[in-house]
């Protein structure tokens, strides 16, 4: 005769701290995971920017679209407890005119 056994996770002595535990280690992959969308997002847009000509006619809408996703990035870093963008700014070469309009419209 065999014998069935509930998980390890309700056969604790605190079943909310451990229920507490698996949500919190939840919310941490969905960051980590924002976070890297965010910033492939950033990462793809500020190529994009980088790649057209300083004359051509769609630069102004790239910088725009560069600024908005480098912006949300930064915002999603900080929400993750990463405070110091300099690194990924030196990193992914964000041209100081994106920088220049971080958070405008």
């Amino acid at each position: 005769m065999s014998t069935i056994r509930p998980p390890s996770l309700l056969t604790t002595t605190d079943v909310g701290a451990a229920l507490f535990d698996a949500l919190g280690h939840e919310i941490l992959q969905e960051k980590a995971a924002a976070l890297g969308r965010a910033g492939s997002r950033a990462e793809e847009a500020v190529a994009k920017f980088k790649s057209v000509a300083a004359d051509a006619p769609e630069r102004p809408a790239l910088r725009k679209e560069a600024a908005r996703a480098v912006h949300a990035w930064f915002i999603q870093r900080e929400l993750c407890g990463l405070r110091r963008h300099a690194d990924v700014i030196r990193e992914l070469g964000i041209p100081n005119e994106v920088l220049a309009r971080l958070g405008a419209s």
